[in-house]
Order: C-alpha cells, then sequence, then structure tokens
C-alpha cells in the first residue's frame, strides 16, 4: 500500500488566476500539480493563433508562469502535469527545454501526442480526446513536467495517480474514483466557492485552488492547503461533480465512472471524503473536438430609456428591419433581445433605462457589417426620443463553431514521447463496452402533502449550470431527505420547461442521481452552434441554474420553515417577499403560488422579445 498522492490544481481554464502555481507550490505539501488550460473555445483560439504562427498554438500562460516557479517545483520535489500543450504540446515541450537550459534548473521534460486528427476541409482543428496512459509512461519514465495537448480533463489526475500506485486498464474502480477526482479539480476553484449558490456567510474574495489526496483504491479527499480563502464541504462538492455531466454513467477512454456510486461524507473543515465510485469498461470510441469558422456576427444593444419602452423597443426594431428590405439583403440569423432593466419613477437615467440587443449572424461579412451597423447609426436623429446605444456598431466580427463527433479509438495514435525522446505508443484499453442508458433509479417516497408558500427554488436547492458545444446541462441539489423526496417529484422535465420558458419547445432529459440527492437536466440545443458563435445572451449558460433557482413555485412550508432556521439557504429579499405573502396567506395555499408563477411567465413574456 502505497501513501496518498496529493495532487493539486492551479489553472481552470486559459487566462486563470496566475500567481495560482507558486501558491500552490508554497501553500502546503504536493506531489503533482496540475493544470487545465483547454475549454471547447479555447482549441479555436489556440487555432486562430496558430494561423498567424506556426510555432505557437499553445498556452503561453503556462510557460511565463514555469519561468517563475521553475525552481520552487523542483525544490519542492512537485511534478508538473498539464494540457498546456494545446494544439502543439512539442512545441511547448521544446520551449520548456530551452527554458530549463537557461536556468539550470535539472528539469526532465515529457510531453504526449497524438490527439491531433486530420483536420476536414473548412475545418480549423480537429483532436481525439486522449485518455491519461500517456502520462503514466511519462512519469513512469522519471519526467518532472508532462505537457499535453488534448486530453480529457480529469486524464491530469488518472495519469499521476496510475504511475503512482501502479494501475492497469483493469483496475476500473481505483481509475473511476481518480477520474472524479479529476473532474472535482479541473475546474479550480468552482470546487472550493466559487461560482456557488450558497456563498453569503463565506470568505470567497479569493478562493484557495483545491488539491485532492488520493488513496490506492481510487478513494479521494478533497481539500485546500490551509489558510487560504474559499471554503470546501460537501455542497461545493456536489455543485462540481454535477457540472458538465449528464447521467449516471461518466465516460472516459480510461474508464466509465458511475456517477450514481458516488458518496460524500464530510470529513473534517474544508475536507469532503469521495468513495464507492464503481467504474466500468470505457467505450469503444473517443470524443473528438471540431472548431471551424461558422461566419461572421454583429450587435448593437441600444437603449431605451423612460415611458413607453414596449413601443420605442417595436418603432426601433420596425425600422432596422425596413433597412434591411431596402437593402436587399436581411441577415440569415437576426435575433432581437429587450431585457427590461428599467424601473418605474427611478431614480438614476440608468435604472430608468432598458436594453434592446440585436445580434445578427451571416456567412458573408458584409451583410452583418456596414449594413447592420449603418442601419442603426442613421437612425440616430429618426427614432425613438433618448436614441443612444452603449457602443458604436463594428464592422462584425468571425465567429467559431465547435463539434463534438465519436471516432473509433484506432483512429487516434496516443503517444508518449519520454524525458530521453523515445516515442512510446499507449495501447488502448483490452475491454470496451457501448454504453447504455442506465435506468432511472426508485424515486423516494413522495413528501406528505402540506401548506405550501410561493417562494423561489433556491430557498432550498442548489445548482451549477453550463455547457457541452450547443447544449446545456443544470445541475439541481438538496441537503436532505425531505428536500429531496420533495425535489424528485415536483422537478419534472414539464416543471422544468414551465419554469425556463426558454426550454419549452427543446429536448430536455432529466438524469436522476439519489446518492446525491440531485437531478440533472440535459438541454439540447439551446446553445445554438456554442459559446464561439455567441447567439445567447448567457452563451456558455453559465446563469442557467441561478435563474431556474430564481423562479417562484409552491414549496411545502415544512422545508421553508428548515431553510429560514438554518440561515444557510435564504436571504433578505426572499425573507421580505415570504413574510409579505405569509401575511396575507398565513397557511399557505399552491393556487396561490401558481397564480404567481403564471404572473412571473406572463410578466417575462411581456418584457422579452424572441428571435425574428
Amino acid at each position: 500500500m502505497r501513501r496518498p498522492l496529493r495532487v493539486g490544481n492551479a489553472s481552470g481554464f486559459y487566462g486563470d488566476r496566475f500567481d495560482a502555481v507558486r501558491e500552490m507550490l508554497t501553500g502546503g505539501p504536493l506531489d503533482v500539480l496540475t493544470g487545465d488550460y483547454l475549454a471547447e473555445l479555447t482549441l479555436l483560439i489556440l487555432g486562430r493563433s496558430r494561423l498567424k504562427d506556426p510555432a505557437r498554438g499553445y498556452a503561453t500562460t503556462f510557460l511565463q508562469q514555469m519561468e517563475e516557479c521553475l525552481g520552487l517545483a523542483h525544490a519542492r520535489g512537485v511534478k508538473i502535469v498539464t494540457n498546456a500543450g494545446g494544439l502543439h504540446p512539442a512545441g511547448l515541450a521544446d520551449a520548456l527545454r530551452e527554458l530549463v537550459e537557461r536556468t539550470g534548473v535539472p528539469t526532465r521534460v515529457a510531453h504526449v501526442e497524438g490527439d491531433g486528427l486530420p483536420v476536414p476541409e473548412g475545418y480549423l482543428t480537429a483532436n481525439a480526446y486522449l485518455g491519461g496512459a500517456g502520462i503514466t509512461s511519462c512519469l513512469n519514465a522519471g519526467a518532472d513536467i508532462v505537457v499535453t495537448g488534448r486530453v480529457t480533463d480529469a486524464a491530469l489526475v488518472t495519469g499521476p495517480a496510475a504511475a503512482h500506485f501502479g494501475w492497469g486498464p483493469e483496475d476500473r474502480d481505483a481509475l473511476a474514483g481518480a477520474v472524479v477526482a479529476g473532474h472535482l479539480l479541473e475546474c479550480g476553484t468552482q470546487v472550493s466557492g466559487g461560482n456557488y449558490s450558497f456563498f453569503r456567510g463565506h470568505d470567497l474574495r479569493r478562493p484557495g485552488f483545491p488539491l485532492a489526496e488520493i488513496h490506492a483504491d481510487g478513494s479521494c479527499v478533497v481539500t485546500k492547503h490551509e489558510g487560504t480563502g474559499g471554503f470546501v464541504d460537501r455542497g461545493t462538492v456536489t455543485a462540481q461533480l454535477l457540472y458538465e455531466t449528464a447521467g449516471a454513467r461518466y465516460a472516459g477512454p480510461d474508464v466509465t465512472a458511475r456517477l450514481d456510486t458516488v458518496t460524500l461524507t464530510q470529513d473534517g473543515p474544508d475536507r469532503v471524503r469521495v468513495r464507492g465510485v464503481r467504474g466500468e469498461a470505457p467505450p469503444p470510441t473517443l470524443k473528438a473536438g471540431f472548431t471551424r469558422l461558422g461566419g461572421w456576427r454583429n450587435e448593437v444593444v441600444l437603449v431605451l430609456t423612460g415611458l413607453d419602452i414596449e413601443a420605442k423597443a417595436a418603432l426601433v426594431r420596425g425600422q432596422v428591419e425596413d433597412a434591411f428590405t431596402r437593402a436587399g439583403r436581411r441577415p440569415e440569423h437576426v435575433r432581437w433581445e429587450l431585457v427590461r432593466t428599467d424601473r418605474a419613477d427611478a431614480d438614476s437615467e440608468e435604472t430608468a433605462s432598458a436594453l434592446l440587443r440585436l445580434v445578427v449572424r451571416d456567412r458573408d461579412p458584409e451583410a452583418v457589417g456596414r449594413a447592420v451597423s449603418g442601419a442603426a447609426i442613421e437612425l440616430a436623429l429618426g427614432s425613438y426620443p433618448g436614441f443612444h446605444v452603449t457602443a458604436p456598431p463594428g464592422k462584425g466580427a468571425p465567429y467559431g463553431v465547435f463539434e463534438a463527433r465519436y471516432i473509433p479509438a484506432s483512429e487516434a495514435e496516443h503517444l508518449a514521447v519520454l524525458p530521453d525522446g523515445r516515442r512510446e505508443i499507449q495501447q488502448p484499453p483490452p475491454h470496451t463496452a457501448v454504453l447504455h442508458e442506465v435506468p432511472e433509479p426508485p424515486l423516494p417516497v413522495p413528501l406528505p402533502a402540506g401548506p405550501t408558500r410561493p417562494a423561489p427554488l433556491g430557498r432550498i436547492a442548489g445548482a451549477r449550470s453550463g455547457d457541452k458545444g450547443g447544449d446545456a446541462n443544470v445541475g439541481v441539489w438538496v441537503d436532505g431527505d425531505a428536500a429531496w423526496r420533495w425535489l424528485a417529484h415536483e422537478l419534472t422535465v414539464e416543471r422544468f420547461r414551465e419554469l425556463l420558458p426558454e426550454t419549452a419547445r427543446l429536448t430536455v432529459v432529466r438524469h436522476v442521481l439519489p446518492g446525491l440527492r440531485a437531478l440533472n437536466f440535459v438541454v439540447h440545443g439551446l446553445l445554438g452552434e456554442g459559446v464561439a458563435a455567441q447567439a445567447r445572451f448567457d452563451p456558455q449558460a453559465k446563469a442557467l441554474g441561478e435563474w431556474l433557482r430564481s423562479r417562484r413555485l409552491a414549496v411545502p412550508a415544512v422545508l421553508l420553515d428548515e431553510a429560514r432556521d438554518s440561515g444557510a439557504h435564504d436571504s433578505e429579499e426572499d425573507r421580505d417577499v415570504e413574510d409579505r405573502d405569509s401575511a396575507q396567506a398565513p397557511h399557505g395555499r399552491a393556487d396561490r403560488a401558481d397564480r404567481a408563477d403564471r404572473a412571473d411567465r406572463a410578466d417575462r413574456a411581456d418584457r422579452t422579445e424572441g428571435t425574428a
């Protein structure tokens, strides 16, 4: 039995806190420090960078961090594993070797390649998501720094863990535990209090980055360095566990982890023990990401102030549409959205104003350039009273598209380039299995009927949401068994669509995870062609869960009383509203909540224009 492996994280995306590497190296003991720099959008950014300079295509920030911390990592005996190699891991590895030679710090550098696929015509990048085997081989060969291209986020942890404990591809439960640990660490401070629904009452000005103490059986304790900001508890870990996942099976190239077997236990302050993860054979395919330029987009945000907001919006919208008609060319995609940020009898001009957002997209740059900016600006003296925009419209800019496909694992040559230059091909796992959906588990016994009060869902439930290409996911969880008995039956797909009208005509799939007291919803197509296309106000669906939490519905009074007594999940605004509602209807009624909900939906319909 080998001692636990302490794996930390210092980056959740390209652009994360620069000094996190130094903080993690100096904050406490570590064996391995990982850094995740590759979101789906990042490869598109790196692809455009590589067009300008073929020698680039990697995250230059990481190289700058190593210039500052290479000696520190060596002195502390910490190995570095990162996917900052992006589209050119060999290039970053060469740059690191030059840094080693220049500084004289004895550091052995290795890298993993083979994720790059033939790029189809019209595309910019094509990359397979590799597993952790190449990282394991590099570390076993004595590497101090391992640079990869597109691997799964969890591979940055499964690779070092397999090297440390000597796991093979058949050690599925252990590997699955490391996959879960990797998923919890991959987004940095999101698991230590960042972006967390119940953030109030905690010091989150500068959350500490997380680490996991991984054991030989794959179980782990998620924690952070002592004395750093933020916090780690069952809620923060649950939130990250649900982030950008879907059903019970979380598939990867090394193993398929069963999220419905995860058990979370508070193991002391800022310590959560994660265990019980079961592993299954991985699928015979690899996920592959393809990026391309999708066309051109432009945006104009008009400010509407004071009275007659709806009429002002209708006037300028009609004028712009008429200008498109007279020009003989309407952009392929035109979206109008009226955002009612205005207040009646406001005491400042800004709070008296609403925003009318026009977004256009087309394959032809001319269709979104002068044709749009001209149509908007030429109205400056001939439209609604108080006409102005938040910024002068530009010429338009290109937007990108990310597409996920699945390819046979044999189509990607997974290659470890060891510190001595030897190139070692990694064989895929000997056993694979085609994934099938796990049957929905039995739901708990419903909570007995009783008094209800209208309240936001977020009074008792947390949520976290995100994007996967054009789809969005929303994970929702509660603390106690009583709340779970209510949530599991109340928040159906139909109810979800009612609360979030944008999803009403889309395919929504619900996954039930009783062990986490959680539901996970996947909304197909909400984000159109993905974050790079920026077709939606919140293009990555980051706040979709918080919108859901703000929606009001009939909540059992016993649950609201428990939440209020604990003081953990309510807010001053909610208490004021609840006190007012309770005074009007002391015992609460479901039909009253339904009327309030219908009024909310009607008000939103009045305030929001759809897609033209």
